[in-house]
């Protein structure tokens, strides 16, 4: 008869999250994985199958805590300019907050696993995906009832705007200085005139 699982499979998905955005998954070793989530090697192997298994989890995670609210308050309705200002805003203050400089779990994975884990890359790929779709009806829907100019393609301003997140992201993990993060987020918000 199998043993059931005795220890919180959300929990040591979240902590191996925080291992993973503080070591990127090349740097995290089992034992890392081990002393961050408090789960011994075995059950950790026994609930995920393996160190990639449970990154999957954690990039899973990842999006559902940070992802996917982004994405419902693009669905919300609120004026176009406001709500991606507020975005935008809130990312560098979440930035400039965050004293250890944890990596953005998206932007580590592009970089660190996408290129040759396919798993990862359609998980990354549907993420940003996601958000440039969502992005893009609200700036459609922005120039059509003339909040914004219609000069440039909604799609084109969308993965404009994803590139500019993901870009504060990185730059903020080399220097989280709020007044250079916010001058680049001033000229991304002049893009929309």
């Amino acid at each position: 008869m199998a043993r059931s699982r005795e220890f919180d499979t959300e929990a040591a998905v979240e902590a191996a999250m925080s291992a993973f955005r503080r070591k990127g998954y090349e740097g995290t070793s089992v034992q890392d994985l081990v002393d961050a989530t408090g789960v011994g090697r075995g059950s950790l192997y026994g609930a995920f199958k393996s160190k990639d298994g449970l990154y999957l989890a954690a990039v899973d995670r990842y999006r559902e805590l940070y992802a996917q609210p982004l994405i419902e308050i693009l669905r919300g309705g609120a004026p176009a300019r406001e709500l991606i200002r507020e975005i935008l805003v809130d990312l560098v203050d979440e930035i400039v907050r965050d004293g250890s400089r944890q990596a953005c779990l998206i932007v580590s994975a592009a970089t660190e696993r996408v290129p040759h884990d396919p798993q990862v890359a359609r998980r990354i790929r549907s993420t940003t995906g996601s958000l440039e779709d969502a992005l893009t009806d609200v700036i459609a829907e922005a120039q059509e009832s003339g909040q914004l100019t219609g000069t440039r393609d909604a799609r084109d301003l969308a993965r404009f705007l994803v590139t500019t997140l993901q870009g504060l992201r990185v730059m903020g993990s080399i220097n989280p200085d709020r007044r250079s993060l916010m001058s680049a987020v001033e000229v991304a918000l002049s893009c929309l005139d």
